[in-house]
């Protein structure tokens, strides 16, 4: 774990930014971040272990891909040597504004249009086969509760059914998990930050996370509309997978918390019944499901 000394020394040594002042900030569940400030600005450092190196700079590339479309994301600030990280930490240039829960159908609509544009942004040909390639239905972790793996395999049996019928889904690079807290708003401006996790995949997966973080597609309609309008996926997409996509994303947290159980990972959390309780949300969807 670094310690704030370390985060000032390995920005004095690879940024151009002057002399900083470095905070820790509350922790993610998936990394490390801090507040760095100076008399050229504010940024957030941020770190990631080896495991999640790969999503990091994807998730830095798709950052100044977004970025540059007209959505502040957070984007690296290159190192002195023009890179884009050192080893698994970024210097993350600062987003103000405030987090948007999506809490009316005007904030779901802002939601929604920021997400559109983004993937607008970055959608890219490829296969859609093999994800989400992080969940291992044969994973011994799995076995935490005799629900789990069966939901697990469910789901991604029903997402390969959904893949192999019909047309190809759109894909792109995703964010992975477009939470409320990533959507900040400022004036008429909304950002989307928080790309360190960026995959490959279907841009379905990414909007029903953020479904998902509404009470599921009924209940996020205007987000739905407004990301439609902006034509990064058509009707007929959605209408024929978002919900097999929105089960998906359930499975995907089951098996997360899952691993976090097993391991006892308690990192961005204030004690292990937090990990208990993502798990049993999951099982409370797979129950209603059935």
């Amino acid at each position: 774990m670094l310690t704030v000394d370390d985060v000032r020394g390995l920005v004095a040594r690879h940024w151009a930014v002057g002399p900083v002042e470095v905070t820790p900030l509350p922790g993610g569940m998936n990394s490390a971040t801090w507040s760095v400030t100076g008399p050229g600005g504010r940024w957030v450092a941020k770190s990631v272990d080896a495991a999640g190196e790969a999503g990091f700079v994807r998730g830095l590339r798709a950052a100044q891909v977004v970025d540059a479309a007209g959505i502040p994301a957070g984007a690296p600030e290159p190192t002195r040597d023009g890179d884009l990280r050192v080893g698994t930490v970024a210097l993350l240039r600062w987003v103000d504004g405030t987090p948007l829960p999506g809490a009316d159908d005007r904030e779901q609509a802002v939601v929604g249009a920021t997400l559109g544009r983004a993937h607008r942004a970055l959608t890219l040909p490829g296969p859609e086969h093999g994800f989400p390639a992080w969940v291992d239905p044969g994973a011994a972790h799995l076995d935490v509760e005799p629900w789990v793996r069966p939901a697990v395999r469910t789901a991604l049996a029903r997402y390969a059914d959904l893949v192999a019928t019909g047309e190809p889904l759109t894909c792109g690079v995703l964010h992975g998990d477009p939470e409320p807290g990533a959507f900040l708003v400022r004036g008429d401006e909304c950002g989307l930050i928080d790309w360190s996790s960026a995959e490959p995949g279907p841009l379905l997966y990414d909007l029903a996370s953020a479904a998902f973080y509404r009470g599921g597609p009924p209940r996020a309609a205007s987000l739905v509309e407004a990301y439609l309008a902006t034509g990064a996926l058509g009707v007929a997409e959605v209408d024929r997978g978002l919900d097999v996509l929105h089960e998906l994303r359930w499975a995907v947290q089951a098996d997360y918390f899952a691993r976090r159980v097993v391991s006892d990972d308690r990192t961005g959390i204030d004690g292990p019944w937090e990990n208990t309780k993502g798990l049993h949300d999951a099982r409370e969807f797979f129950d209603a499901d059935r």
